[in-house]
């Protein structure tokens, strides 16, 4: 016959087994996370287009009217003339009818040179423009400013543009890089807004992620003199190519 374990034995194995079960709550809590936004979750998609949980295909008219809301890029800065800009350009591409609203150093935060941030300019809209989608393009020029509060203003002029255009669809073209290596507040802007973008089952097309501005094509792309580090424009032709790309592989056939 075994001895009787003593008692201290008993509530040292006790004890480990009490432990042992803590362990496993915490890592299944941490796996389950209960309270995580399952919409959040993105996956890899054509050209650079994150793939929210809940994204449905592109339907979009043989000529759709396609409002393309932006910053410097969206404006056509550094192109020769500013209807050179991708943002015009992409209508001839893509065959679409392009309604371009850019303002020079405008952000989620940052007010610009020719008008206010982005919140401000989308609620004074005008509704009656009725897009069949809207691309909302950038922006770096919030990179200088602290990182709380983003979220909040992004969602503020999001809801802001749904009330505007409730039947429009909606595709967030992220920030693309005017520097290599990208900027770590660029990057972070990047992964917010697709976030953002996922947890309403947006489409998401990321120019940094999908390295559409590399080492190869910098200096074609990029005026780094008077255009003060925005497209040329052959770069501007070349980002209106690469948008009409992968918001084409996002239409429904």
């Amino acid at each position: 016959m075994h001895p009787p374990a003593h008692p201290r034995a008993r509530r040292s194995a006790w004890m480990i087994g009490v432990l042992a079960l803590a362990v496993a709550v915490v890592v299944g809590v941490a796996i389950w996370r209960p309270w995580a936004t399952p919409a959040a979750v993105v996956a890899a998609g054509v050209d650079g287009a994150a793939v929210p949980v809940t994204a449905t295909p592109l339907d979009l008219p043989d000529d759709p009217t396609v409002l393309i809301f932006g910053d410097s890029w969206t404006y056509g800065s550094a192109a020769s003339t500013p209807t050179l800009g991708y943002a015009y350009i992409v209508a001839e591409v893509a065959g679409w009818t392009t309604i371009v609203d850019g303002v020079r150093g405008s952000g989620y935060l940052k007010p610009g040179l020719d008008g206010p941030d982005f919140g401000t300019r989308i609620a004074a809209l005008d509704p009656t423009l009725d897009p069949d989608l809207v691309i909302l393009q950038g922006s770096i020029n919030d990179r200088r400013l602290p990182a709380e509060g983003y979220r909040a203003a992004v969602d503020a002029a999001w809801d802001a543009l749904t009330a505007t255009y409730p039947r429009a669809q909606i595709v967030v073209l992220g920030p693309a890089p005017q520097v290599l290596p990208v900027e770590p507040a660029t990057a972070r802007i990047d992964r917010d807004l697709e976030v953002a973008a996922a947890a309403r089952g947006w489409w998401y097309i990321s120019p940094v992620q999908d390295e559409w501005i590399t080492p190869e094509n910098y200096a074609a792309v990029i005026d780094t003199g008077i255009g003060r580090d925005h497209p040329t424009t052959q770069g501007h032709r070349y980002l209106a190519e690469r948008l009409a790309a992968a918001v084409g592989a996002l239409v429904s056939r």
